[in-house]
This record gives C-alpha cells, sequence and structure tokens, in this order.
C-alpha cells in the first residue's frame, strides 16, 4: 500500500504560453559570419573572422573589428548583444572592457569578438599574435 503524501494533496497549476521560443542554433561558423554582418551594418571597419580551431582551447573563432568612436563601438557592442539575444536567444557568457578603454571583448564560447578602437588594435596587433590562424574573411 502506497503511503499518501504528509501534506495533503497539492494542486499546482502551470500556465505554458501558447507558443515556446525556438532556439535558433547555428554552426559555429555560421554564427561567426552572422557577427560579421551585425558589425559591417554598424560601419565596423577592417574586420577579420579568423579560424583558430586546432590551434587553441580558447576559441574556434576570433572576429576583429575597429570602430571610429567610442560611440560607435559602444554602439557595434550593444546592436550585437541585442541582435543574438533577439534573433538566437544567445547572450554573450562574458564581456569585458569598455568603448572608453578602446577594447570591447565578447564572449560567445567558441566565438570571441573583438571590437577595437585604432589605437588599441595597432597597439594588440591580435592579427600577428594569431598569425597562425586561418583568415576566413577579411573586409577592409
Amino acid at each position: 500500500m502506497a503511503r499518501p503524501w504528509p501534506y495533503g494533496i497539492i494542486n499546482t497549476v502551470v500556465v505554458l504560453p501558447k507558443e515556446l521560443p525556438q532556439e535558433v542554433a547555428l554552426e559555429p561558423l555560421d554564427l561567426a559570419k552572422r557577427v560579421v554582418d551585425i558589425l559591417s551594418a554598424k560601419f565596423g571597419a577592417d574586420i577579420l573572422l579568423l579560424d583558430l580551431s586546432g590551434l587553441t582551447i580558447i576559441a574556434d573563432h576570433f572576429v576583429i573589428a575597429t570602430g571610429e568612436s567610442t560611440r560607435q563601438l559602444d554602439a557595434m557592442a550593444q546592436d550585437l548583444k541585442q541582435q543574438l539575444k533577439e534573433e538566437l536567444s544567445l547572450s554573450p557568457l562574458a564581456t569585458e572592457g569598455t568603448a572608453e578603454s578602446g577594447w570591447i571583448l565578447m564572449d560567445y564560447g567558441g566565438l570571441v569578438v573583438h571590437i577595437f578602437s585604432e589605437a588599441q588594435r595597432e597597439r594588440y596587433r591580435l592579427e600577428e599574435l594569431w598569425s597562425q590562424a586561418r583568415t576566413v574573411l577579411r573586409m577592409a
């Protein structure tokens, strides 16, 4: 004989929305290309997509872009964050830096996005640091 629940009967009503949001999954390279599209729509300059697979466990792809002002850097980062959230229900795992510092890093797991001012991009030279990576796309 089954023992009764000691606290009486529990009635729970769960109301679900008529339509549950559908997650859209993209292949890592397709996600990286979508990021390039979003950044180029905000007039990002010298956009570079690198394939790092096989070189490091940090990420499979880097997208590196340059903005001309702190306002543009901030707009690029905010628009990227908003569009990926709306389109793919995807948020960065971490975001580092600010537009004022000249370098915003957005970590999407297998994809890391670097948004630089011209001066900071020249200073850190990630293209040289990761020169063994395969260049998938470059928009000058």
